[in-house]
């Protein structure tokens, strides 16, 4: 397990990081648990897929376990993270099949046989969130005037953000606590767009449980142009 942060690093994968010293400790002191999330939109994994898959191939090898975790539930929200405007909200139906379609794929390139890897969906935990509840037990840990700093976020305030879209970033820093509650999963991989998310996961955690966690961001695949390569 030494050395995996170093090579995610020297192979191009690290855009930004929570606390370097930290990460690379946890890292090279045993196997953790970490996960990547995908977002069943469309029906199919995209290029802009890539890099997380290659990465969780590499933390694989280095001997710690993966959790795919398809967005089914935060699907039916959707992440303003790089939009200009609201997704087209999708039926249930087809985010479910989106979701089952997109599980298979990754486990044609990572081992997800509920031991070295698992495949997960957070529609499991999210569907029957009792709302009051949720308000009182996670809501009470964000602050709007943070949340507004995130780049998701700015960029939407300019051309309008939905209050629906507005809960995201609770919703994924949910995911995170969940599954280290569930699973000891201690950190978090995505592409650098969704920073500020996973940075909110990070503190979450903290808050609620007192315990450290980790998050690492990738550079996200782009055209000439610096736009975003990914579904359509």
């Amino acid at each position: 397990m030494n050395g995996v942060f170093g090579e995610l690093q020297k192979r191009g994968f690290l855009y930004q990081c929570t606390g370097e010293a930290e990460l690379r400790l946890a890292l090279e002191s045993g196997p953790v648990t970490f996960y990547v999330g995908f977002d069943p939109t469309a029906d199919s994994l995209h290029v802009g897929s890539l890099i997380p898959i290659l990465a969780m191939v590499h933390m694989q090898r280095a001997g710690h376990r993966a959790i795919a975790l398809t967005g089914g539930g935060t699907a039916m929200v959707g992440d303003p993270s790089g939009k200009t405007e609201m997704r087209q909200m999708l039926t249930e139906d087809r985010i479910r099949s989106n979701a089952v379609g997109i599980s298979a794929q990754l486990a044609r390139f990572l081992v997800l046989d509920g031991t070295t890897g698992l495949a997960l969906d957070n529609m499991t935990w999210l569907r029957n969130l009792r709302y009051i509840d949720f308000l009182r037990d996670i809501g009470r840990h964000f602050s709007v005037n943070r949340m507004l700093s995130a780049e998701s976020y700015k960029v939407r305030l300019e051309t309008g953000l939905s209050f629906l879209e507005f809960n995201y970033m609770l919703l994924q820093a949910y995911d995170f606590l969940v599954l280290l509650e569930k699973q000891g999963c201690t950190v978090q991989l995505g592409g650098q767009d969704q920073w500020g998310n996973i940075v909110a996961g990070v503190d979450l955690v903290r808050r609620v449980t007192g315990r450290e966690a980790h998050g690492l961001t990738f550079p996200l695949l782009t055209d000439a142009s610096g736009n975003k390569l990914g579904k359509k």
